[in-house]
């Protein structure tokens, strides 16, 4: 009985520790419409001329990149998420609770396109690296990668709002 005792004790006295004081980040679950943060270019690498144009959302906050397109039904073909990360590396985006078929463009520091993950399964949670390393990661609806004829090297240029 001593025993049980310490041990109900002994748990009750680490389950108070390890719990944080801090509140929890709650994740919003609902369908989320677009807010037109910026607008983006894509260069062709070739010529220098624009290969598309899309108003784009963007996600640089932690929460913003943890959610990014999630619980969103669809979007409009002109529209995209570009997420800048903290800093350069290999990327590696899944699709958890992602409900629309994406094309993630993966780009370098230097605005250049290094690699695409095509046509992402919506709610896949298998992760999709970018193999390079990459300082912004574009999403776009699924197959519009290969209706512009976007290639590696191709460069982006964006403004914000």
């Amino acid at each position: 009985m001593l025993r049980t005792g310490k041990i109900a004790l002994l748990t009750f006295a680490i389950t108070l520790v390890s719990c944080k004081s801090e509140p929890k980040q709650s994740i919003k679950t609902e369908n989320t419409s677009f807010t037109k943060e910026g607008e983006l270019d894509i260069l062709s690498s070739e010529t220098d001329s624009i290969k598309a144009n899309f108003d784009i959302e963007i996600a640089e906050t932690e929460y913003e990149t943890l959610t990014g397109l999630m619980y969103r039904k669809s979007m409009q073909q002109d529209r995209g998420m570009l997420f800048i990360q903290p800093e350069e590396a290999e990327q590696n985006f899944y699709m958890k609770n992602t409900e629309i078929p994406l094309d993630i463009i993966y780009i370098n520091s230097g605005m250049k396109v290094v690699s695409f993950q095509k046509n992402a399964k919506p709610l896949d949670e298998s992760g999709l690296p970018s193999r390079a390393p990459a300082k912004y990661v574009l999403e776009i609806n699924a197959g519009l990668s290969d209706q512009l004829g976007l290639k590696v090297g191709d460069s982006i240029s964006f403004s914000r709002n």
